[in-house]
This record gives structure tokens, sequence and C-alpha cells, in this order.
């Protein structure tokens, strides 16, 4: 039994050494800021963080820090002291509750303190996302950060912008990650909100506890759940969304229970000699014998199938036996020409009787086969233990085999060293020990034009790359130190922040638009508004407004020009007239010489009225 026992221990650090979370080091912050001084305070997060952190606590985490309602100092100490636990995690998770905004398509995290009346108070009082996944970086298995804060934001709606052109988004934005093994989950996707519900705890919330603990699911198909579940509670107005990326393996936050399906002994133990000496007898006498040896254990339920087997086979035989006698008699009695009673109750015996045969004939059908299946259980248990006990000790061959490899090698480096550091100059060392990724002969000019180019790759810098590092390249590289989180010089184009700078590999700082123009992308496309809108200051389409007709009068500056021109112009010489002006259609004349004014009689037949006057010449 205590080989059995040694057995069964390789066995099981065998099946967990391949993959089992138990040995993993898993660490978790969980936050939920309920009380916000300048807005309504919200209901549900604080409730959400105590039923994660709970879940997270019975999935094996280990230390689950629960945090509520924690102002902006209180959340930075608490990622801080929470990343420097995960330097020593396989497995860190961080789960936020509470406020977020997005400005500028960048997402913050919104502490209880902070009040937000403009949009730059925004960088000044909240924590943006970033800062929780550096916190969870250094994990070396798996990184995964939770954000149940797309909630309609009460401070988007009161805040004053210092800039009309500046975005402030309605939900949260999406992210690219650059680090594997690292997923983000939103309770909402990018640009929408999500519901607090109207139970206890969100709708969002409620899913994660019920899918993400199912043991051996991977994370992308729990999420996918979660999804499901939240469109169906939601009425299909809320969809979770997951940004990042995985390996082709299952990632399941609570690892399958190991299913142990046999024996674990040696399979030349003198437990398993003995079972199969009881195997090949097959009768009752042996399995008894063997079970008073070994009343408990995996061999002693085989046993205990075998000797039901034989008590059903038994059964069946006498059954058997009993509707042949029946039978007989049943025969007997007809040939003998019996009374009908007689035969009636032999015929109903031997019926009787041949049911009970079919009922044993049928249950020791049963007993073969589930003996049948535990025989084939054993021997599949028994071939994966020698198959462990196989790859063990080829494990642990190709291992001393390794090191006798990595010694010898080790000996020939030292060797080659000791050599040529007594051949090398100190130049030749320093080159050794600190080889530069740019070539040192290269010029100040050259290597500003190489960060300067950088720096446009990752959407810092719009001017071209000159060779001039000016106050637009300075400035660009304050950008890129503020959206990377670096403090490089910005007087200076240096091999480091170029170094820096390489190592991203998309956009960094954010694109701004021109009034309008709206970022799509990488680029800037032009705001169009339909038919009757127009663009307003805000960079977004407002009605136009129909104006009134108003009359209009003729320029000042004409009307005097035409006045002073007739004035100056000189007097023309006129006839002498009477002094009489006549007007009609064309305008005013004097009277010419010799005519005079008359009034004129309209009507017919000298029935009219007397009406304008008309000019009478002799």
């Amino acid at each position: 039994m205590g080989v059995i026992r040694i057995f069964l221990f390789l066995l099981a650090a065998f099946c967990l050494g391949c993959g089992s979370a138990q040995a993993e080091k898993r660490v978790a912050l969980v936050i939920g800021n309920s009380a916000y001084k300048s807005a309504p305070q919200l209901a549900n997060p604080v409730n959400d963080a105590s039923l994660v952190g709970g879940m997270l606590k019975k999935a094996g985490f280990d230390p689950v820090d629960i945090k509520l309602d924690l102002n902006a100092a209180e959340m930075r100490r608490a990622l801080r002291d929470f990343g420097s636990r995960t330097r020593e995690a396989d497995v860190a998770v961080v789960y936020y509750a509470g406020h977020g905004i997005e400005l500028d398509g960048t997402n913050y995290l919104i502490p209880t303190d902070a009040s937000l009346e403009t949009d730059s108070d925004v960088l000044d009082e909240t924590l943006p996302l970033e800062r929780a996944l550096f916190a969870v970086e250094p994990a070396r298995q798996l990184r995964l950060v939770i954000l149940d804060a797309c909630r309609d934001n009460p401070f988007a709606k009161t805040m004053k912008r210092t800039t009309a052109a500046r975005a402030i988004g309605r939900g949260l934005a999406k992210v690219e990650l650059t680090s594997p093994n690292t997923m983000i989950a939103f309770a909402a996707k990018a640009g929408s909100t999500a519901s607090d519900g109207d139970s206890r705890n969100s709708p969002f919330a409620a899913a994660l506890v019920e899918r993400l603990p199912t043991p051996g699911l991977d994370l992308r198909k729990a999420f996918g759940f979660v999804r499901d579940d939240v469109l169906k509670t939601t009425g299909y107005k809320q969809e979770p969304y997951v940004y990042g990326s995985l390996g082709g393996d299952d990632v399941p936050l609570v690892a399958a229970k190991p299913i142990v399906a046999g024996p674990q002994a040696n399979p030349d133990s003198e437990l398993r000699r003995d079972y199969e000496l009881a195997l090949q007898l097959g009768t009752r006498d042996g399995w008894t014998a063997f079970l008073n040896r070994f009343p408990a254990g995996f061999y002693a339920d085989l046993a205990k199938g075998q000797l039901n087997k034989i008590a059903a086979e038994e059964t069946r035989s006498a059954t058997a036996d009993k509707a042949r006698q029946a039978e007989e008699e049943k025969a007997r009695l007809a040939a003998e020409r019996a009374n009908k009673a007689e035969q009636d109750k032999a015929a109903a015996a031997a019926k009787a009787a041949e049911d009970k045969r079919l009922a044993a004939e049928k249950a020791k059908q049963i007993e073969e086969a589930k003996a049948a299946a535990a025989e084939q259980r054993r021997k599949d248990a028994e071939a994966a233990v020698a198959k462990a006990l196989a790859d063990k000790q080829a494990a642990e061959k190709a291992l001393a085999e390794k090191l006798a490899t990595d010694r010898a090698a080790a000996d020939l480096a030292a060797k080659q060293a000791a050599e040529k550091q007594a051949s090398a100059s100190a130049e030749q060392k320093v080159a050794a020990v600190a080889p530069s990724s740019t070539p040192p002969a290269m010029s100040p000019q050259e290597t500003t034009k190489l960060v300067q180019s950088e720096l446009r790759r990752v959407g810092c810098l719009t001017a071209s790359a000159d060779g001039d590092w000016n106050l637009a390249s300075q400035r660009s590289l304050t950008l890129f130190n503020k959206y990377a989180g670096t403090k490089y010089d910005a007087k200076l184009a240096t091999f480091d922040a170029l170094d820096a700078i390489k190592a991203r590999p998309g956009r960094v700082c954010p694109l701004v638009c021109d009034h309008g123009f709206k970022a799509d992308g990488d680029a800037c496309v032009k705001i169009t508004c339909r038919a009757g809108y127009r663009i307003n200051d805000d960079n977004e389409c407002e009605k136009v407004q129909d104006k009134k007709p108003v009359a209009t009068r003729d320029e000042p500056k004409k009307r005097d020009a035409d006045r002073k021109s007739s004035e100056s112009a000189p007097a023309q010489p006129q006839a002498r007239t009477s002094g009489q002006m006549i007007c009609g259609n064309a305008g005013c004349r004097p009277v010419r010489p010799g005519c005079r004014l008359e009034p004129y009689q309209q009507g017919k037949h000298g029935a009219g009225s007397w009406g304008v006057n008309q000019e009478v010449c002799n």
C-alpha cells in the first residue's frame, strides 16, 4: 500500500505540473467607488466590488484587496502597492466599478473626490487607465483588467471646455494593447454606456460572478457568455466588449479539476498481481479471498463488480432451471391430459418462471457490461500510470543531459571568456558588455532626424524630419513623455529617447483635428452636415436659423459720391422758361418756352371731371 501512495503522489504531481492553476501565484485588486462628492452617488459599485472580490477569493486568488470609495491619493497608493505584489505573481486581475471618462481618446478612472469643473482637471484629478495596466504588467502569465466604468458620466455634462476642439466621448474609448497575454473587459463597448440595473448588482457584475469561476472554461469563452447574459438582461441595449490578445492555449480563471480514472498503483505491485490472479480464477471464492485482503480501494470496487457479475450469472442459471422445469411440468400435464385447472396452473407457473429467467438474463447482461467497462477503465488507468512514469523518467534523463551539456558549454564559455579577457583591450570589453543600437559615428543631425521620424510615426510630431531640433520637435517629445509615461529631456534628441520611441508599435499621442474635421482612425476627415445644418464652435452640426428679409438701402458712400458729382458739375445754359414745371412718368421738366399749362378734362362726351394739367403750346 505504501507503493500505491507513492505512485498516487507521482501521478497527481504530474497532472498538476501540466498547468494546474493551484500552483500559480494569483493576486487581485478590486475597487468600488460609489460615494462621489461632486456627483450623485452610485448605488451598485460598492456592492459589485464586494461580490466580485468574494468570487475571486473562492477562485483561489490570494491576496484579494477590496478597496471602497477611494479618493485620488488612495487610488494611486492602492495601484502602487498592488504593482509591487504582481512582480512575483503569475496572474494579476484589477476590477474597477465606478465612473470613468474618455478625453481625446484616452480613458480615465474617476476617484470620489474629483470635481472636474473643466476638461483640464481630468489630467490632475483622475487616473489614466494606463496606470492600472502598468500595475498588472509584471505578471508572468495573465494580465486582466475589468472595467465596470461605462456608466452615463455626470461630469461630462457640466464640465467646461478650455478648447472647443477637445473631444469628450460618451462611455469609454477603445484601446489597443501592445503587451502580450493582456485583456481588458468593458461593461459596454466603446462609445456606449452601461446600466446599473434594478437589482443590488449591475448586470455585468452578476454575469461575471456566474461565468468566470467555471472550472476549465477559457476566459475568451467565459466573456462571450457574459456578453450573451448582459444582452439578454438589458434587452439587447448593453453589449460588453473585450480588448486584447491571448495565445492558442485555453486560459481559464479556475483550472479544471484533475480527473483520475484508475488506480494509482505500480503496474508490478502485489495488489495488481493478486487482482489479476483472482480475475483468472473468476470464482466467487477467489474474489471473496481478494476482498478479505484488500477490502477498500479501486481494485476492491472492481472485485465487487466481478462478484455482482458472478451473482447475476448464478441467478440467471437458477431461473433458467426453474423455467425449464416449469415448461416440462406443463408439457407432462398436457400429455397426461390432466384437467384444465391443473394445466392452466402449470402454464401460469411456466410463464412466471420464464419472466424471471428473462429478467435474470437482462440483469446478467447489465452486470457484465459494468464489469467490462470497469475492466477497461482499469487497463486505461494502468496504461496512463505507466506512461506517466515513462515520461517522468524520460524528462529526468533529458534534464540530466541538458544540465551536463549546459555545464560543458559554461565551462567552454568561461575558458573562452578568460582567454578573450586576457587579450582584449578596454574598449573591446566595453563594446562587448554594452553594445549600442546606433552607430557611434552618427552625427547629431542624423540622430535628430531619426528621433523626429519616430515621433511622426507615433503621432506626436506633424512637422517634417529635417534634422533641426526646434521648439516643435521639443513639444512633440514632451507630448510623448506625457502619453508614454517617460521622462526624457525634451531639449535633446538622444539615443535613449530614440530606443523608447521605437519600442512603441503604434500611435502614442492622440490625433487632434482642426475645426470642421474629426478623427477617424489615424486620419482627420471632414465633418459633413446634412442640408439645413452647419458646424458650430463645438465641432457639431446644428440647425441653421431662418433669417427674416430686411429692406436694403443704397450704400451711403455711393449716394454721397453721386451727390458730390452732380453738385460739382458745371451749370448748363438753359432757355428762358415760364418757371412752370410739368411732371409725368418720365419725371419732371420745365415748361418749354412759349407754352403754358392748362387743366385737362377727363371723361366721355364732356361728362367727365377735371384732372391733371397738360402742356399747351401756341
